[in-house]
């Protein structure tokens, strides 16, 4: 699953170890060589589907790690382009790599923008959020975008119950979960509780318009849904 050049089995147990600021300040330097980047497709998926809804003015990503979600609004945005996160080696790596986005250190629960944004999109973070923290965050979304505008992110089909991939999720959460119960300060990395219909519920609560829409570039599942869905929550005008 690793490059030569990515982390060791050493090195991302430290990170487990740590909190999630501190375990991806230290991850950030080889984080790019992992799998848990946003892959290429899924940002082209994201941005093929977004493209008919533009052209937007400004654009945030929201805990942007390293920056890969920057090149979508890039693409989509034709003024300014923001990436925001709290781990300090991540948004390193992002400036050294992009120099035209502005990069800021911030926690998504505490926004520090007024509403001044046309897109927001995020990539593969809110599993570091628990459930009761979502509204929060959402909350915050909200009231960064200015009226029309549109926060949007991608979100898998759940696994099909018994599969491999299932099993997978239930033990990696389960594994966190003992982890967070034994030892401090926690790390949150949650699989299994971003549910689409919960999460829609949590837009609609903070002010969202919300639809769906497939990303069909990612595929079908055997029974013929799609693989990925983009979330549109959109400010009302």
């Amino acid at each position: 699953m690793f490059s030569p050049q990515g982390p060791t089995l050493r090195e991302l147990t430290v990170q487990a170890l740590s909190s999630i600021e501190h375990g991806y300040d230290l991850l950030a330097p080889r984080f790019d060589r992992t799998p848990f980047r946003t892959p290429e497709r899924v940002l082209d998926a994201v941005a093929e589907a977004l493209e008919p809804l533009g052209p937007f003015g400004s654009g945030v990503d929201l805990c942007c790690g390293t920056g890969a979600g920057s090149g979508v609004l890039r693409e989509l945005c034709e003024k300014r382009v923001v990436g925001v996160d709290f781990s300090a080696g991540m948004l390193q790596v992002a400036r050294a790599a992009e120099p035209s986005v502005d990069w800021v250190r911030a926690d998504v629960r505490r926004l520090p923008f007024t509403p001044e944004f046309d897109l927001a999109v995020s990539f593969g973070a809110f599993g570091h959020f628990l459930p009761r923290e979502r509204p929060v965050l959402f909350a915050q979304v909200h009231g960064a975008l200015r009226p029309g505008g549109l926060f949007a992110f991608p979100i898998a089909a759940p696994a099909p119950v018994g599969s491999p991939l299932y099993w997978a999720m239930w033990g990696f959460d389960a594994a966190m979960r003992v982890r967070n119960a034994l030892l401090r300060p926690t790390f949150v990395m949650y699989y299994r509780t971003f549910q689409l219909a919960v999460v829609r519920a949590e837009l609609e609560q903070a002010g969202f318009a919300v639809s769906t829409v497939p990303l069909t570039a990612l595929g079908e599942l055997p029974g013929g849904g799609p693989r990925c869905r983009m979330v549109l929550a959109r400010r009302p005008a």
